[in-house]
């Protein structure tokens, strides 16, 4: 019995905490319908291609663009561990993103913010597995930052009144 009253008191503390779903109203929702009139820019190489393609699959754009997000990325890879013959053991790849939210209607930057992984990969003896590690890696990190992108115009779209954006 007390751990039913226990329960019911949670539930109710929850529910007085202000906590609401940022995808609230589903498809027809005020953050789904805003990201849904987002086109993307395109991006330059092949980790602006993989990024392009990640920010697309979750937008998911319907339509007539009301705004555009542009991206420019920096993806670097960098040498961490070194043996006694100078060969390299160990490298860190980092995916970094500078984008803009841009209403196409006024010009206006509206979001202007950073996104970023990285991933450490082990250097072998096969090139071609460590070329293979070094693509899935970038696979992978245009996946994380695309969605820390897309959160954030998400959270962005919930925040800002319709008529500010």
């Amino acid at each position: 019995m007390r751990r039913l009253a226990a329960s019911l008191a949670l539930v109710l503390a929850l529910s007085g905490c202000g906590l609401r779903p940022l995808y609230g109203g589903g498809e027809g929702g005020k953050v789904a319908t805003t990201l849904s009139l987002i086109e993307v820019a395109p991006i330059e190489g092949k980790s602006g291609w993989l990024m392009s393609n990640a920010l697309r699959d979750r937008l998911g754009a319907t339509g007539t663009a009301r705004y555009q997000l542009v991206v420019k990325l920096d993806d670097q890879i960098t040498g961490l561990g070194v043996r006694r013959d100078n060969t390299v053991t160990r490298e860190r790849r980092v995916l970094r993103a500078r984008y803009q939210l841009i209403d196409l209607a006024h010009g206006t930057t509206l979001l202007d913010a950073t996104a970023g992984s990285d991933a450490g990969i082990d250097v072998v003896g096969s090139e071609y597995a460590t070329i293979a590690a070094e693509n899935s890696a970038l696979e992978r990190l245009s996946g994380i930052v695309a969605d820390q992108i897309v959160s954030r115009v998400a959270l962005y779209a919930d925040r800002t009144p319709p008529a500010a954006r």
